[in-house]
C-alpha cells in the first residue's frame, strides 16, 4: 500500500483502520476487476494508489473549511471514482454513483457489493438528463467542462459545492467564465501526490 498520509494531513483527515482496509481492498478490486473489464487502463495497475485513490480524496479538498456533504452525485464514475473513496473515508455522506450503459453499471454494482459500501447506490442515467438538486457533485473525466458547468448550475443547490477534476498536468488548466457560476483553480501542494492535480470548485454565484 502506498503511503497517503500526507494527502491525508493537507486535507485534515484521520481515517480509521478499516477505512483505510477498506480503500486497500478497493484498490486490490481495482487492479484484479476493473482493469481487466476495461474500466481502467492496462498499465493502471502500478499507480492505483496515487493517481486513482489518492486522486479521488483529493476532491475532499473542496470542504476542507466546511462540512463534508450529507449527499454527493458522482457524474460518469465508471468504476467507481472519485466516489467509492469518498464514500469510504466519509461514511455519513450517501453517495450516488452515476453511469450509463450496462457494462459500466454492472462493474459499479459489483465494487459496491464486494467493499459492501452501505451508503453508496449506483444509478443508471444520462447525467445530462437530471433536473433534481445535489449538494455535491463530482466529475472526473466524465464530462467537458463546458458540458460540466450548465449541469451545475441546474443541479446543484445554491449552498452546494460541484468539483472537476483535470488530467494531470504541470501547469494550471485555462477555465472559461460561466454565467451564474463561481469557479475557484485549486491543486495539490508539492510532495502529497507524487504528481500535481488540477481540481476546480464551482458554486453558484449569489
Amino acid at each position: 500500500m502506498e503511503p497517503l498520509d500526507p494527502l491525508y494531513d493537507w486535507l485534515g483527515l484521520e481515517p480509521t483502520s478499516d477505512q483505510i482496509a477498506l480503500l486497500g481492498r478497493y484498490a486490490a478490486w481495482l487492479v484484479d476487476e476493473a482493469i481487466p473489464a476495461g474500466g481502467l487502463g492496462p498499465r493502471e495497475g502500478e499507480r492505483v494508489w496515487a493517481r486513482h485513490i489518492g486522486d479521488s480524496l483529493a476532491f475532499a479538498q473542496a470542504w476542507i473549511d466546511d462540512l463534508s456533504p450529507n449527499e454527493l452525485l458522482d457524474i460518469g464514475s465508471g468504476s467507481g471514482l472519485p466516489g467509492i473513496p469518498l464514500a469510504i473515508v466519509f461514511p455519513e455522506c450517501q453517495v450516488t454513483l452515476l453511469d450509463r450503459g450496462g457494462r459500466r453499471v454492472r462493474l459499479l454494482e459489483r465494487a459496491v457489493r464486494v467493499l459492501g459500501l452501505e451508503n453508496a447506490t449506483v444509478r443508471d442515467e444520462d447525467a445530462l438528463a437530471l433536473d433534481e438538486k445535489w449538494r455535491a457533485m463530482t466529475f472526473r473525466g466524465s464530462l467537458r467542462l463546458d458540458v460540466a458547468a450548465p449541469l451545475v448550475r441546474r443541479c446543484l443547490m445554491p449552498t452546494g459545492v460541484a468539483v472537476f477534476g483535470f488530467s494531470t498536468r504541470p501547469d494550471p488548466p485555462p477555465v472559461p467564465n460561466f454565467d451564474g457560476v463561481t469557479t475557484e483553480l485549486r491543486k495539490t501542494p508539492p510532495g502529497v501526490l507524487g504528481h500535481t492535480a488540477w481540481l476546480l470548485n464551482m458554486r453558484l454565484d449569489d
